[in-house]
């Protein structure tokens, strides 16, 4: 059950993730490493898909913040929150990247947020265990979403592929810990149609 006051909490919490610089305890990932020339093309790739990065991490933000409001458990709860200040880390992350190659956050930020928020919110009143297994099944998505992109990331930008680097790992964690927190598989229907959403929203965030 939630009251009023996490309700305007949450809110207060949307308003900062959308609006406000995010915070981070750990360096940022290849903040070490030289920042090698790249082409024109290869910046504006770099940008669009950090930009997408930085979207999925809007996202995640909003999904754990629904999550968390609704879950029953208060162990669960604590969990959500603690990997919620992970995603925060993964969005001052990818913002830094974003500036650095001269790019743009998408315009569509507040949308998604608001969309993630809401689905996290339903799925965590269905039940704990359907709440861990939606982590478990976004978190390896978005591990595989990953890959993709150090596939595609120029092997000269050496910071933002330590960035993506090091948010797979966390990912994977994330996922590992909703499982081992009793995550029930998500069957392959709803994993099919979450894939084919974060087909269409990374589709667009790469341009917008």
């Amino acid at each position: 059950m939630f009251d009023i006051d996490r309700i305007i909490i949450n809110f207060d919490r949307g308003l900062r993730t959308l609006f406000a610089p995010a915070a981070t305890l750990r360096h940022q990932p290849g903040e070490e490493l030289p920042e090698n020339p790249l082409s024109a093309e290869e910046k504006r790739l770099s940008a669009s898909l950090m930009r997408i990065n930085h979207s999925g991490e809007i996202c995640a933000q909003a999904l754990y913040q629904g999550q968390a409001m609704t879950a029953k458990n208060g162990e669960i709860a604590h969990s959500l929150e603690q990997a919620s200040w992970e995603e925060t880390e993964h969005l001052s992350w990818t913002e830094t990247r974003i500036r650095e190659l001269g790019g743009r956050k998408s315009l569509l930020n507040p949308f998604w947020y608001t969309g993630s928020f809401a689905i996290g919110a339903a799925v965590g009143l269905i039940g704990d265990k359907w709440n861990l297994g939606f982590l478990a099944e976004t978190e390896r998505q978005v591990e595989r979403h990953l890959s993709g992109h150090l596939e595609r990331l120029p092997e000269k930008d050496l910071k933002s592929r330590a960035v993506v680097e090091q948010m797979k790992i966390d990912e994977i964690r994330h996922a590992n810990m909703a499982v081992s927190l009793g995550g029930a598989e998500f069957p392959l229907p709803a994993r099919a149609l979450m894939k084919l959403t974060s087909k269409a929203m990374t589709g667009i965030t790469f341009w917008v």
